[in-house]
C-alpha cells in the first residue's frame, strides 16, 4: 500500500496472506504530522496535551477498537486502529520533546522484544505446543529483570486494568505456578460458597428487604463478599477457558437488546415501562429471549445456505 499525505492509498494486486508480498508502510508521515501539530504555530489543543491528559483518549480508542471487533466491521476496525495508533504516536512525540525516547525507539524496542521472546521462531529452541510458548515467554520475562523487578508470580499485571480483566490475569498467573483447582467442580463449589457468604452478610433483613442495610460496617462487609463472588465467577470463566471480559460484554449486549425489545413492545401496547406488572415484565422478557433465539437460528440457517 502506498500511503499519500492525505491518507489515501493505492492498492495493487498481491497474493493474499503472503507477508513477503506486502508493501512496506512507513509511519514517518504520521510522526511528522504529529510533530507539526505539537510545534510552535501548530494546534493549540494538541500542544497543551500531556501523557496524563491523554489517558482517557487512549482508553476510549481502545474500547472503540474492541467495539469494531465485536461488530465484525472491518472498515470500522481499520479506522479505529488508526485512531489508536495516533495515540501511540502522540505519546511518543511528547516523550521525544522531553528527551526521553522517540517513535523509532518504541518500534525498535518491541521488535527486539518479539525476537527475544520467540526463540522457537528466531532461534533454535524447540516447542511442542502453545503452552510451551507461554511458559517460555514467562521465563524469558523473568530473566529480563535480573535486578528483581517484576519477579513475583503475580507481577506484571497493571493495576489500571479494568477490574474484570485484572482479576482474570491475576488468576492466570497464579495458575501458572500451580495455585489452581483440580476440576471445574471445585470452582463451582467456590462460587456457591461465595454466594452463601453474600447471603450471610445480607442477613435475614437484607434478604427480605428491597434495599441492603444502610449501616456502614454492614455495607462494607456486603461489598467485600460481593467482590469475592465476582472474583470466583471470573475464576470459573478462566477455568473454562472463557474470556470473562468478552463474556460479560456479550451478556450486557444481550440484555441491552432484550430490554430494547421490551421497551418497543410496551410502546406498541401503549404502556409505559413503569406501569408494567411483574408478570408483564416476565412475559415481555421471555418474548425478547424467544425473538433473539429466532434471529440467531435464522442467521445460522442463512450461513448454512
Amino acid at each position: 500500500m502506498t500511503e499519500t499525505a492525505t491518507g489515501g492509498a493505492s492498492r495493487s494486486a498481491r497474493p493474499a496472506g503472503n507477508p513477503a508480498a506486502e508493501d512496506e508502510v512507513s509511519l514517518t508521515p504520521l510522526v511528522q504530522i504529529m510533530a507539526r501539530l505539537r510545534a510552535p504555530g501548530g494546534c493549540p489543543w494538541d500542544r497543551e496535551q500531556t501523557h496524563q491528559s491523554l489517558r482517557r483518549y487512549l482508553l476510549e480508542e481502545t474500547y472503540e477498537v474492541l467495539e469494531a471487533i465485536d461488530r465484525r466491521d472491518p472498515e470500522s476496525l481499520r479506522e479505529e486502529l488508526g485512531d489508536l495508533l495516533l495515540q501511540v504516536v502522540f505519546h511518543a512525540q511528547i516523550a521525544r520533546e522531553h528527551g526521553q525516547f522517540d517513535m523509532n525507539q518504541v518500534i525498535a524496542g518491541i521488535c527486539e522484544k518479539l525476537r527475544r521472546r520467540h526463540p522457537h521462531v528466531f532461534g533454535t529452541v524447540q516447542v511442542n505446543s502453545a503452552e510451551d510458548v507461554v511458559h517460555n515467554w514467562e521465563e524469558i520475562k523473568k530473566s529480563e529483570h535480573p535486578d528483581g523487578r517484576r519477579t513475583g508470580a503475580l507481577s506484571g499485571v497493571p493495576a489500571a486494568l479494568p477490574a474484570l480483566l485484572r482479576a482474570q490475569k491475576l488468576q492466570e498467573k497464579a495458575a501458572q505456578v500451580g495455585f489452581d483447582w483440580q476440576n471445574v467442580g471445585g470452582v463451582l463449589a467456590k462460587v456457591r460458597e461465595e454466594l452463601a457468604e453474600v447471603e450471610q452478610a445480607l442477613g435475614p433483613a437484607g434478604l427480605d428487604g428491597r434495599r441492603p442495610p444502610q449501616d456502614a460496617a454492614a455495607r462494607a462487609a456486603i461489598q467485600a463478599e460481593a467482590g469475592d463472588l465476582l472474583f470466583a465467577a471470573v475464576n470459573l470463566a478462566r477455568f473454562l477457558d472463557i474470556d470473562a471480559e468478552s463474556a460479560l460484554r456479550e451478556a450486557a449486549g444481550r440484555f441491552e437488546h432484550r430490554f430494547s425489545f421490551m421497551e418497543k413492545e410496551a410502546q406498541r401496547q401503549d404502556k409505559s415501562l413503569s406501569s408494567l406488572s411483574p408478570e408483564e415484565w416476565d412475559r415481555l422478557w421471555e418474548e425478547a429471549k424467544a425473538e433473539e433465539q429466532a434471529a440467531r437460528s435464522g442467521r445460522r440457517f442463512a450461513s448454512a445456505d
